[in-house]
């Protein structure tokens, strides 16, 4: 195993752990005494995904991880959450036993379990995913949405703000106040 930090071959295992999907080991390298991670992961049969247009190419899960970050930027999830999603999709597809898949399916996949987790998030995919071309057809999925009846004390969403939640948190005036008894000059 390379060093990432100074490209030397000579590394030693110092932990390894089981890691849900794979072995996770802690490495140190011999000549720089920096440490770093590697993950081992059984390599599965390779999966092909099969584009709108008729184009396969190799199904990547850095592809999906990227854009489920992007989804999920300044969102209150954690990493984990995401990974276990992309964990999860990847282990259904592997199950099926296909060489090849939908990319229709692959994004329902991932639209079914990104809905649970973060609505906004969800959008975020959707609009992307969905390739939305008016805003009619943007809001008659956030319609959809709605209509599922989850509230967000029910789903771990962020909850929205009340207009006196959002008067108590907006900045004041600044400088000095005026006592009501003061006399304007």
């Amino acid at each position: 195993m390379r060093c990432p930090h100074c490209e030397c071959t000579n590394t030693k295992v110092v932990d390894s752990r089981e890691s849900g999907t794979g072995i996770r080991r802690r490495r140190e390298c011999a000549l720089c005494g920096r440490r770093f991670t590697t993950y081992e992961r059984v390599q599965m049969k390779t999966m092909m995904v099969v584009k709108r247009d008729g184009r396969r190419e190799e199904f990547s899960r850095d592809k999906l991880w990227a854009s489920l970050t992007k989804a999920c930027a300044k969102r209150p999830l954690p990493v984990s959450r995401l990974e276990n999603l992309v964990n999860d999709v990847e282990a259904k597809l592997a199950e099926q036993g296909r060489a090849e898949f939908a990319s229709q399916s692959i994004g329902e996949m991932v639209m079914g379990r990104l809905s649970d987790l973060d609505q906004v998030a969800y959008i975020r995919f959707a609009s992307v995913y969905l390739d939305f071309r008016d805003i009619e057809s943007f809001k008659s999925e956030i319609d959809a949405l709605l209509e599922t009846g989850e509230s967000s004390e029910d789903t771990n969403q962020l909850p929205l703000l009340d207009d006196e939640t959002n008067a108590a948190l907006r900045p004041g005036r600044r400088g000095r106040r005026r006592s009501p008894n003061s006399a304007s000059e």
